[in-house]
């Protein structure tokens, strides 16, 4: 199954390589990425798309993500989408 996760991160060199290392690890493949500052320069949304076998799979890289000192917010937004579809 699909799964969105919104982050919110801190614009800084370096992050995008070690979040999506992350999901290497993980053996969790992106299938859509796109980052873009918001308003304030210094921040970043990142919207990841991620193929999963297994719910856990998306709670344990989020688990992970929230770890990292560059994430401020996490949303999974999979409902969200379906429900605008």
């Amino acid at each position: 199954m699909k799964r969105t996760l919104s982050l919110l991160v801190n614009n800084q060199l370096g992050v995008l390589n070690r979040l999506t290392n992350l999901f290497l690890r993980k053996g969790l493949n992106i299938e859509s990425l796109a980052v873009a500052p918001v308003n304030e320069s210094s921040i970043s949304l990142m919207t990841i798309v991620v193929n999963v076998v297994e719910e856990q799979e998306v709670e344990k890289i989020k688990l992970q993500l929230d770890k990292q000192i560059d994430v401020i917010q996490i949303t999974d937004i999979s409902e969200q989408i379906a429900l605008t579809n």
